[in-house]
């Protein structure tokens, strides 16, 4: 623990010894949830159960999922972390300050960031943002319903990057890339005559010019041949995820509803999508 001061020292000690891990792990754990800004931490501590995550107010989960002691362990020691932090009873220096901040501003703070070669990346849960920064500038990646919990070895360009989360590994190259910058709503367009407007109203029909009236008999009226209905696309299946792994990611979708972030509605019609999968 060098370079932290004497009094940082006492009280990181007494909350390791508290929750009976060592001081070399409480250490990490306290720069995992200052990097989330005293209310969330990913971290990856083989003394904790390895990889797993942590939220102020809500759920916490560790490698071994059905260790209920390890999970109360974990949360206890982050809450006091937290605390400590907050109170200013622990002090650690800025781990990224403004100027360092390649990433644009509006993500805020990462929960980890990470370089490898010549790129580094930054993960941002709370705008379900991946920032990847290389030669050819910044480059953002909307990262769906994914948990980022490690990264792996990268292979060739940041593309190759390969990253860990309740699914399993995922490449870069699988997700979204969205260097357009925050998420919007996409705008209703008007249908076009014959439908609705935006405000529901009906759309008049365009009414077709009036030629002179020519007679024509109905032999002379050729048949007309209903178009072929297209081919059906051959229905593709779906592979059933993992049913521990939807369940766990309920429990997160969880948490960050009670967080504020998801909106109820948002809640229950991902909890239904991901129900559906079982």
């Amino acid at each position: 623990m060098q370079g932290l001061s004497d009094d940082t020292r006492r009280v990181l000690g007494d909350i390791a010894r508290q929750y009976g891990v060592s001081e070399d792990a409480a250490l990490a754990m306290l720069l995992a949830v200052q990097r989330g800004q005293g209310t969330m931490a990913q971290f990856n501590i083989g003394e904790l159960g390895g990889s797993g995550q942590w939220m102020l107010g809500g759920m916490t989960m560790v490698g071994d999922m059905f260790n209920y002691g390890l999970k109360n362990t974990v949360d206890g020691l982050c809450n006091a972390l937290s605390q400590a932090l907050s109170s200013g009873r622990i002090h650690l220096p800025s781990a990224s300050g403004a100027a360092s901040a390649w990433w644009p501003q509006w993500l805020g703070s990462p929960s980890s960031t990470g370089a490898q070669n010549d790129s580094a990346y930054a993960v941002f849960p709370s705008h379900r943002r991946l920032a990847i920064k290389d030669g050819g500038g910044v480059h953002l990646y909307d990262t769906g319903d994914h948990f980022i919990s490690g990264v792996g070895q990268q292979q060739g360009s940041n593309t190759g990057l390969t990253f860990s989360s309740q699914y399993g590994s995922f490449s870069v190259s699988s997700l979204r890339h969205v260097d357009d910058g925050a998420p919007s709503p996409t705008p209703v367009a008007e249908v076009e005559a014959g439908g609705f407007h935006n405000d529901g109203s009906p759309a008049p029909s365009p009414q077709p010019e009036m030629a002179d009236t020519v007679s024509i008999e109905p032999a002379a009226i050729p048949a007309i041949q209903p178009p072929a209905s297209p081919a059906a696309p051959p229905a593709t299946a779906v592979p059933m995820a993992d049913s521990t792994a939807i369940l766990a990611l309920i429990e997160k979708l969880a948490a960050l509803r009670e967080a504020g972030i998801l909106t109820d509605a948002e809640f229950t019609a991902k909890k239904t999508e991901l129900l559906s999968r079982l």
